[in-house]
């Protein structure tokens, strides 16, 4: 066995509730989301409403078409967190003179200084996690390299084949 293979597991341990990535990247998810809340909470901002303004601090003005591309979020999901931002004075939408189907997302004035107040997020996130920079950097990339690899299996659905699936070891 060479220092890259892992032993083989009896299927059941497979089915083990601690083997499962899945439920590690939903606990830390959950976790961010609970410190995230009392983070934000100075800037009347939601998890996903501060996505938002990410992308529209970054980007400036973007259609809504563009804005749920960048955060992996449908128009059903994307729409009512735009209309709150919108009646929160900190976003305008407004249809594209172009193309009316097209509905374009603008930041305030307002939208626009609640950055400045933003700055100190990233800090308070980091220090939370425990984790030194360069430790958050691997870790980011190696989320981004997961992402990557389960959106090409969603596409190639033989990649999914339960025959594939038995040549690959500790998955879980």
């Amino acid at each position: 066995m060479t220092a890259t293979q892992t032993p083989a597991a009896p299927d059941t341990d497979w089915l083990r509730l601690d083997r499962q990535i899945c439920f590690s990247l939903n606990a830390a998810s959950r976790a961010f989301n609970s410190v995230y809340r009392i983070v934000l909470k100075d800037l009347g901002l939601t998890y996903p409403q501060y996505l938002v303004m990410l992308v529209l601090w970054e980007q400036g003005e973007l259609p809504v078409k563009k804005l749920g591309e960048q955060l992996r979020l449908d128009s059903g999901t994307l729409s009512p967190l735009v209309k709150r931002l919108e009646t929160a004075g900190l976003v305008r939408r407004e249809r594209s003179a172009q193309d009316e189907r097209s509905v374009q997302v603008s930041l305030t004035e307002e939208g626009a200084a609640l950055r400045e107040q933003a700055l100190q997020v990233p800090r308070r996130i980091a220090a939370a996690t425990g984790f030194a920079p360069e430790e958050i950097g691997e870790l980011r990339e190696r989320l981004d390299r997961l992402t990557d690899a389960l959106d090409a299996a969603t596409q190639d659905s033989a990649a999914l084949d339960p025959a594939a699936l038995e040549e690959t070891p500790g998955c879980g």
